[in-house]
C-alpha cells in the first residue's frame, strides 16, 4: 500500500487544528494527530531562532502528497512551512487499508467511527 505520513509543524495548536481541519476536510488526509508544545531550535535568515510549535502528524497515500503540501502552503502562516512526508513500510493493514479508503476523490468512509 502507498500509505504515508506527512510530518508538519505549525505556530501553535490553533494553527495545528486550522491545518488538521482543512486537511482530513479536504480528504487530503485520513487523519491528524496534533502535538502542541514541541520546542524547536532553528537557523532563519541567519539567525539562530528558538520557539515553542505544535506538530501535525497527517496519515495519507502518496498520491495525495502534492495536494496535501500545497493545502499546507496555502494555510499555514509560515513563508516556507515544514511538511516532510515518509513512507511506511508496514503497519496494521486493516488500519492502512482505512486511510486509503478515506483519502481523496473517493475518501468514503468505511462507517467505521474510530480507525
Amino acid at each position: 500500500m502507498d500509505v504515508v505520513i506527512a510530518y508538519i509543524t505549525a505556530t501553535d495548536k490553533t494553527e495545528a487544528e486550522k491545518l488538521g481541519k482543512a486537511l482530513v476536510t479536504k480528504k487530503l488526509a485520513a487523519c491528524v494527530n496534533i502535538l502542541d508544545g514541541m520546542h524547536s531550535m532553528y537557523w532563519w535568515k541567519g539567525v539562530l531562532e528558538e520557539s515553542t510549535e505544535a506538530v501535525v502528524i497527517a496519515k495519507t497515500v502518496a498520491s495525495e502528497v502534492d495536494g496535501l503540501i500545497a493545502e499546507v502552503k496555502k494555510v499555514h502562516s509560515y513563508e516556507v512551512p515544514c511538511v516532510l512526508v515518509f513512507g511506511v513500510q508496514k503497519g496494521n493493514l486493516d488500519y492502512m487499508r482505512w486511510i486509503k479508503d478515506n483519502v481523496g476523490a473517493a475518501g468514503v468512509s468505511s462507517g467505521r467511527e474510530k480507525p
